[in-house]
């Protein structure tokens, strides 16, 4: 006895099979699971999920695989079984996802959709669909497209003025600067030739197309920004402006509305915003350069008590999952509108500015992007402004003190994890967070090894813990933040003392300025990088003289 499911889905169908089902149904519901998310129909069963039996005709289940495979475009390869349900025999057809548009044989496209009811039903894929279902699957970078229409006149000199100061600004590619605009404009695909003519693809009209000639031919360049103080809307504003000066104009919203908090440790200060700026970026980037501009919608960024949401039209390209974006290849449904932002320097470079998300959040303690309200149509990321770890992030920061790299995403997991729940495993941790289980064994080692972990238990089921635990002690609400001339002075004092005794060792600098060792050691290290002292000798008994 196999047990049907309760009702029809957007991958479940039931068909009833009592008068045979025809074979144009068969192929409709074939044709349209493929073109959508795949799925499983039922054949015998009511559509109230009673089953009622199978047609004769249909029993030989290897001859409909053939006939289906052989008159759907491309071949559609089902899995078929005849199974027991009430002392009936039902068909489960099981039709896989395609990574392309499938047609019948006589060239009928369709999709499914839940209707507003809640039930599922199978519609046409018109011809302007295709275009979305086409770079949702990375078939078709619409970004690199002509535009009909379009001429050189639509793109605006202050554009071009804007693109080149950001290059300088997020320190881009500053081989571009030197470019003409005409040598530019085909280095970042800005423009196509057809027949001896450049004319401006989709990527050049959305960074350098004037306002009047983006709302006469790209209508869905549209963005938005939305500011609440709990219930009462402060800010809410919806333009159609090139991508550059949209970028600018939400930011300087973001920049007046991410207040943030100090927080001192040991000798320096830290600024604890709402929100990472450089995660806030990437997360607005990422909506423009991903979301799909042959739909109406607009890009939103919403700021609210708890949180912000950034959403885009468009939803993620078919493969990636949201709960396992950071494993996921990087793949944009525009690859060449995505590689200028890179260019120019707004993008991570390398692709993964998923990474900068996600380590926004860590480093502060706080909880992790949310991808989960996120869609077939539609992308959604959610950054919580939960309170801030101040015993986290000033442990952290004293561990970040002793590396020259920056933690990666993978190590920022483990030891915030490692935090939160005393002890960790690498098993746990793969499960929790979609991550590649060998990679994060050699992390965990590597953090081991470097450490900053300790581990236990035998060789198959370790666990690991924090070598070193916080000390709380290490966040001072008073102390001053040593500014550029607080070190001036404070190495005027070191330096006068070893001019009187020859040489000093850091328990005398941490009681001549009353500050702890490692912070004398920072302040030592600092004047040897600079050449001013060099360290004699190694452990307890090292000491500091002149340099040279």
């Amino acid at each position: 006895m196999c047990e049907i499911p309760r009702r029809e889905t957007l991958t479940v169908e039931f068909k009833s099979d009592v008068k045979r089902l025809s074979d144009s149904d068969l192929l409709d519901v074939v044709v349209a699971f493929a073109n959508t998310q795949g799925g499983t129909l039922y054949l015998g069963v009511e559509d109230d999920g009673t089953p009622t039996g199978l047609h004769p005709s249909h029993l030989d289940i290897t001859r409909l695989s053939a006939f289906i495979a052989n008159k759907t475009v491309p071949p559609v390869s089902t899995q078929a079984s005849v199974l027991q349900a009430d002392d009936q025999q039902i068909l489960q057809l099981i039709v896989p996802r395609k990574d392309t548009i499938v047609a019948t044989s006589s060239g009928k496209i369709l999709r499914r959709r839940i209707k507003l009811d809640g039930t599922p039903e199978n519609v046409p894929l018109y011809p302007y669909e295709m275009a979305t279902r086409l770079s949702s699957l990375s078939l078709l970078d619409l970004s690199a497209q002509p535009v009909s229409g379009a001429t050189l006149a639509d793109f605006s000199p202050v554009e071009r003025e804007r693109l080149r100061s950001i290059i300088r600004q997020y320190r881009g590619e500053k081989t571009l600067l030197e470019l003409s605009d005409e040598e530019l404009d085909k280095a970042l695909q800005l423009v196509k030739q057809q027949d001896g003519k450049a004319v401006p693809t989709l990527a050049g009209l959305l960074l350098l197309g004037k306002q009047d000639s983006l709302q006469r031919l790209v209508p869905t360049a549209e963005s938005a920004i939305q500011i609440f103080a709990g219930t009462q809307l402060r800010v809410n504003e919806s333009f159609i402006l090139p991508l550059l000066a949209a970028f600018e104009k939400i930011q300087q919203y973001f920049v007046a509305y991410n207040t943030s908090t100090e927080m001192f440790v040991n000798l320096y200060r830290l600024d604890i915003p709402h929100y990472e700026p450089l995660a806030f970026r990437e997360a607005l980037v990422n909506a423009y350069s991903h979301r799909d501009y042959s739909m109406l919608g607009r890009v939103i960024v919403q700021i609210e008590n708890n949180g912000l949401t950034i959403s885009n039209p468009g939803g993620l390209i078919q493969g990636l999952r949201y709960d396992a974006l950071l494993e996921a290849e990087p793949r944009g449904r525009n690859p060449v509108l995505a590689d200028c932002l890179k260019r120019i320097g707004l993008a991570e470079r390398s692709g993964r500015g998923i990474d900068s998300i996600y380590g926004g959040s860590l480093r502060y303690g706080r909880a992790l992007p949310d991808y989960s309200a996120s869609s077939t149509e539609m992308v959604r990321v959610f950054i919580p402004d939960n309170p801030p770890d101040e015993p986290f992030i000033a442990w952290l920061a004293a561990q970040q003190a002793q590396r020259v790299q920056p933690f990666s995403i993978y190590e920022l997991i483990a030891l915030h994890t490692a935090w939160q729940e005393q002890k960790i495993s690498a098993d746990a941790l793969s499960d929790r967070f979609r991550l590649n289980l060998p990679k994060l064994q050699a992390t965990l080692e590597n953090l081991v090894a470097t450490g900053f972990l300790q581990v236990s238990g035998r060789e198959k089921h370790h666990s690991y813990t924090l070598r070193a635990q916080p000390k709380t002690n290490a966040v001072h609400e008073s102390s001053p933040a040593l500014q550029a001339d607080d070190y001036v002075v404070l190495a005027g004092q070191i330096s006068q003392a070893v001019r009187q005794q020859g040489r000093i060792t850091r328990r005398e600098v941490a009681a001549l300025l009353h500050i702890n060792p490692s912070q004398a050691y920072r302040l030592l290290d600092k004047m040897c990088r600079r050449e001013i002292l060099q360290r004699q000798g190694s452990g307890k008994a090292a000491y500091y003289q002149f340099y040279g």
